[in-house]
C-alpha cells in the first residue's frame, strides 16, 4: 500500500458550456483532516460537498482548496438594444435640434440613456445550475487525485528516508549489544577494580555486603531488556512501512518507544563507549521522528 506525506499541491482546470473551472489545493502537517476553502460569491453551496468529498479521500493534513470560477473567451453576454425606444429618442433629439438649435444627439450619448440599452442577467435554471455544480466537483475530483499523486511521490522518498534511520537504529543497537565492555569478564574486572579502590579507601568497609551491593548494581546496569526491546521496535517499524497506508501515528508512537529506549540505556550504562553509542542512537531516533510528522 502506499504511503502519503501529508504536504503536496495540484491545479485542475476545465470548462462547461462558456464558463472556466480552475481549483487549485494544497495540503501541510495536521493531526487530522481540516479543510480551509476559498469559494467565489455564490458557490458557498458547494462547500458541505467539497468538505465530504476531501475527509472522504484524506486521512490527515490541513488543506485549502481555491475555487475560481468565470467566463470563458467567447461567452459574453451579448447587449440588448430596445431599438424602438432608441428610434423614437433620435426623432425628438432631431426636432429638439431643428427648432431650438441644440447640439445634435449623439450615438453613445443616446444608448446611454436608461432603456435603450441593457445587458441582461443570465437566467440560470435548476438544471443548469446542477450541471454547473457537478462540472467543478468533478474538476475537484481531478485536483484531489494530483494532491494525492504529490503526497504520495513524497510518502516513497520518505519511505526511503525512514527506512534508513531504522536501519542505523539496528546497526546502533548491534553495536552495543556487541561493545566489548559488556562481556561478563569485563564486568566482572570493572567492578572488582571499584570495589578494591573502595576497599583500600576505608578498611573498616564491609567486603561482602560490598560485593552484593556491587553485584545489584552491575544487574541494574544490564542493558539486555533495552537492545532486546530495541530490536523488537526496529521490526515492527520495517513491517509498518512495508505496508504503508496511514500510519503517521503508528510510527510516532514507535519513535517514542525508540527514545525511552535509548534514554534508558544511556541512564543504565557504566561505559563510556556505550553511552556513546546511547547519545548517537537519540541522534538517529530524532531525525526519525522529525520525519514522521510530515507522513499521513
Amino acid at each position: 500500500m502506499n504511503l502519503q506525506s501529508m504536504t503536496g499541491f495540484a491545479r485542475a482546470v476545465a470548462e462547461h458550456q462558456g464558463t472556466s473551472i480552475a481549483w487549485e489545493v494544497k495540503s501541510v502537517n495536521g493531526k487530522s483532516v481540516e479543510v480551509r476553502l476559498r469559494l467565489p460569491q455564490g458557490f458557498e453551496r458547494l462547500e458541505p460537498a467539497v468538505r465530504q468529498t476531501m475527509q472522504k479521500r484524506f486521512s490527515r493534513g490541513n488543506f485549502q482548496a481555491t475555487l475560481t470560477v468565470g467566463r470563458a473567451a467567447g461567452a459574453q453576454v451579448q447587449p440588448v438594444v430596445n431599438e424602438v425606444f432608441l428610434k423614437d429618442l433620435a426623432g425628438l433629439a432631431k426636432r429638439l435640434q431643428e427648432q431650438f438649435g441644440v447640439a445634435p444627439a449623439t450615438a453613445d450619448g443616446l444608448l446611454a440613456l436608461r432603456g435603450v440599452l441593457d445587458i441582461p442577467e443570465a437566467v440560470e435554471t435548476e438544471e443548469a445550475r446542477a450541471a454547473l455544480d457537478a462540472a467543478i466537483l468533478s474538476a475537484l475530483d481531478v485536483a484531489l487525485a494530483g494532491l494525492e499523486q504529490a503526497r504520495q511521490s513524497e510518502g516513497d522518498a520518505l519511505r526511503s528516508l525512514l527506512g534508513g534511520h531504522i536501519d542505523a537504529i539496528e546497526a546502533l543497537t548491534l553495536r552495543a549489544e556487541a561493545d566489548p565492555s559488556r562481556e561478563p569478564a569485563a564486568i566482572r574486572e570493572r567492578i572488582a577494580e571499584q570495589v578494591r579502590m573502595l576497599m583500600d579507601a576505608a578498611a573498616n568497609l564491609d567486603a561482602s555486603r560490598l560485593h552484593q551491593e556491587a553485584a545489584f548494581l552491575a544487574t541494574k546496569a544490564d542493558i539486555r531488556e533495552e537492545i532486546d526491546r530495541l530490536k523488537t521496535h526496529v521490526a515492527s517499524g520495517r513491517v509498518l512501512l512495508a505496508n504503508g497506508g496511514a500510519i503517521g501515528r503508528k510510527l510516532d508512537f514507535l519513535a517514542q518507544e525508540f527514545n525511552r529506549e535509548s534514554n534508558t540505556l544511556c541512564s543504565k550504562s557504566n561505559a563510556a563507549a556505550v553511552t556513546a553509542i546511547g547519545l548517537e542512537l537519540k541522534a538517529v531516533v530524532d531525525q526519525f521522528r522529525e520525519q514522521v510528522q510530515n507522513l499521513e
